[in-house]
């Protein structure tokens, strides 16, 4: 079997040949066929249902999406009735996953393609990544999943993998270095389960060494929920769900948090296009997400 030692070895001085590619390919591969993660979007090429998983488990613990993929599936089973559901009821169904602009985004997205491409979904990274909220990851993991796209991309499992193999005794490695190793070993010939092969050996990784992927530049430690803008957010926004047309007075009363703060998240939440203002209440904003 291949070694960090080894093969940061070969990276550093120049000689990653093709045979030891080749080598790495087969080592990943083959942890992947004897314990690969089952996951339900891992079953499916359906664009629509690739896009809706990542866009879920992105900041999201996959336990916590293994459980809203399937409701958010089968309330919004196809991009049409995504696209022309009212985003009260998809930032109802959304709830638990936090995040919640992220249920915009794909909401905007399902109504863009709708509109701009007949429902067909778009299958070139370029198309993707021009869809709004859909970043470089994001775009180049729904172009490999549902439609087999040979690019390479980069998230925290990759990650994890490439500086644990190529960079042993390296701080701070900057994505920008490890682009290349991932473009040099990919498998153009099977890049949807070569990618999942490399994030379930990252998740591996992660379970019996000290997490190498904190050793990349771009590291953080996500903050604590727990008393988080992010949570007083949540609070406002499942609060005017239940209750729609309620009050600031109310929200205050309601909400256990600072008024100022209560007051500026209802005024972000209104300028991001979560909230329309109605007299003196507020209800979710369920006008299209284009206007």
């Amino acid at each position: 079997m291949l070694t960090p030692a080894e093969l940061t070895r070969h990276h550093e001085s120049g000689n990653l040949n093709q045979a030891t590619i080749a080598a790495f390919r087969a080592m990943i591969f083959a942890h992947y066929h004897e314990s690969a993660r089952l996951m339900p979007w891992r079953e499916t090429r359906d664009p629509y249902a690739v896009l809706v998983s990542e866009i879920m488990l992105q900041q999201t613990q996959v336990e916590r999406v293994r459980l809203k993929y399937g409701e958010f599936l089968a309330r919004f089973p196809t991009l049409a009735t995504l696209a022309s559901a009212p985003l009260s009821d998809v930032l109802t169904v959304w709830q638990g996953l936090g995040y919640n602009r992220r249920a915009i985004y794909l909401k905007r997205c399902a109504e863009e393609i709708v509109a701009r491409y007949d429902g067909i979904f778009p299958a070139t990274v370029q198309e993707l990544q021009a869809l709004p909220g859909i970043g470089p990851y994001t775009a180049r993991a729904v172009a490999a999943f549902a439609f087999d796209v040979a690019e390479p991309l980069i998230e925290t499992n990759v990650r994890t993998v490439y500086i644990h193999f190529f960079f042993q005794g390296h701080d701070k490695v900057s994505d920008r270095d490890i682009m290349p190793l991932v473009a040099a070993t990919l498998d153009h010939t099977n890049p949807r389960e070569w990618y999942y092969a490399v994030m379930d050996y990252g998740t591996m990784l992660k379970q019996r060494h000290p997490n190498p992927g904190q050793r990349s530049l771009h590291h953080t430690r996500q903050s604590s929920f727990e008393g988080s803008n992010r949570q007083l957010r949540s609070r406002i926004l499942r609060r005017i769900i239940a209750q729609p047309g309620i009050t600031v007075k109310q929200l205050l009363s309601a909400i256990p948090a600072e008024h100022d703060m209560v007051l500026a998240n209802i005024e972000a939440m209104q300028r991001e296009g979560f909230l329309l203002k109605k007299g003196r209440g507020y209800r979710i904003s369920d006008e299209t997400m284009n206007s």
